[in-house]
This record gives structure tokens, sequence and C-alpha cells, in this order.
């Protein structure tokens, strides 16, 4: 491999790996109370939301046209639907008596956050795999460009970092598992380089792009519609769940506008 190949590898590793940055602040609170994760689980919500409307679906949309960027991010939607729908919920069943409602909500919002981190971790995992590419391409045409896109993208993971570890902590009390599943949510971007300069590079086309980038935007909504913002209402604090995706958004849309155009 030559030392360009290998420098563009790690500009892309260091950007991908920003989530554990993420992580650290999403974890930094011990016992998180429910205004903590009211906002949290909102924030992560806006993240999801914005990136996907914002940046993966017009960029499929940009490669593939407007009807057909549409159809790869509502056919992402309904894939999520039926993974969710097969995925058991964990739930604790009725044969529960009524002096055990109380645990019987926790525990069900904490296999919900199970579920919603798994979710989470894939969908930004399969997110990053593009960005890894693009990082990668950049690098190897120009290291100034390389070192400028892998500094902006590093800055734009960190959300995302946030957004894989909070559901993590939250249902298993592992800041391990938290760091872990974002680590392996970050580490996709290089794995993605690797693929683009290996094995890919000669089959990847606009077309193909287009319908990746797309799709994923529809599943990352699906997500936040359907697990994140109720999670977030489900701790009662619903103002603090709207600031949360609020400030969620302007996070990432910050992080967008960073990154070269």
């Amino acid at each position: 491999m030559s030392p360009t190949f290998l420098t563009a590898l790690l500009l892309t590793t260091l950007a991908g790996l920003a989530t554990t940055i993420g992580s650290i602040i999403g974890i930094f609170y011990k016992e998180p109370g429910p205004k903590y994760m009211a906002f949290t689980m909102g924030f992560s919500a806006g993240v999801m939301v914005l990136v996907s409307f914002v940046e993966l679906l017009q960029q499929g949309i940009k490669s593939i046209g407007f009807a057909y960027g549409h159809i790869a991010f509502f056919t992402g939607m309904g894939l999520m639907y039926a993974i969710d729908v097969l995925i058991p919920h964990n739930y604790i069943m009725e044969e529960h008596d009524h002096s055990e409602k109380h645990n019987h909500s926790g525990v069900a919002i904490n296999n919900k956050l199970q579920k919603a981190s798994l979710f989470v971790a894939v969908g930004i995992g399969i997110h990053n795999f593009p960005e890894g590419m693009a990082t990668f391409a950049g690098a190897l045409k120009n290291i100034d460009v390389g070192i400028a896109i892998a500094i902006a993208i590093a800055i734009h993971n960190i959300p995302e970092g946030i957004a894989v570890a909070v559901p993590v902590y939250a249902a298993t009390g592992s800041t391990r598992k938290a760091f872990l599943w974002s680590f392996l949510s970050g580490i996709s971007e290089p794995i993605g380089a690797f693929v683009a300069g290996i094995l890919l590079m000669p089959f990847l086309n606009d077309t193909v792009l287009g319908v990746m980038l797309s799709g994923v935007g529809g599943l990352m909504v699906f997500i936040a519609f359907d697990e994140l913002l109720p999670i977030s209402h489900s701790y009662g604090r619903e103002h603090l769940s709207i600031i949360g995706v609020m400030t969620g958004m302007a996070v990432m849309a910050f992080s967008l506008a960073m990154l070269p155009r």
C-alpha cells in the first residue's frame, strides 16, 4: 500500500472514531435522571432527523432524481418498519400484578431503549460508511482537502456518538458497552474507506450511492419517530424533549455547514 493510501485511511479512521468523544459526553452523568434523558433522547432524534432530510435525502435526490430518491427513502422506512415488527418487544407480560406496574413501566422503557440503541448504532454505522468513502477519496485526491474533510466529519460525528451512547448507557448501565457501541458505529467509516479503496471503486457509481444514502435517510427518520421521540416523551418532560430535538438539529446543522461542498 502506498503512503498516500495509508494516510487517507488514517484520516478516515480518526474522523470516524470521533464518535467515541460523543460517547464520553453522553455517559458523563453516572445516573441520568428524567430531565437528562428527555433532553438527550430528543437531541438524538433531532440529530437523526436533520441529517436524514438535509443531507442524506438531498444527496440521494441529487444522484438519482426526486422521484427515485423518495422511493428509496420510503423503502428505507418500510424496511425499518419490517425489522421493528420482526424484533420482539420483550416487555413484562400481563401476569405481573397491579403492584408491579411501576416496574413494568420501567422495564418496558428499558427494553425499548435497548432496541432503540441497536437501531441507532446500525443506522449511524451505515450512514458513516459512505462518509468514510468520501473522506478517503478526498484525501487520495488532495491531502489538504482530505484533512479539511476529516476535521469537519470528526466534529459532525461527535453528536452522532452521543446519539449512540446515551440509549445504550441508559438501557444497560454499562459505560463499557456504551463506549464500545459508539466505537463500532464509528469504525464503519474506515471500513468504508478500505472497501472503497480495495473492492468497490470499480463498481461504485452515483446511482448506487444515491439509493444507499436515500434509503439510510428513511431508516434513520423511522428510528427517530418510532423509537427516540416516544422514549423521550415517556419521561414526562415534553418541553425538554422538544428543546433537545431543536438543539440536536442545530448542532448537526452547524457540523454539516462545516463540511466542504
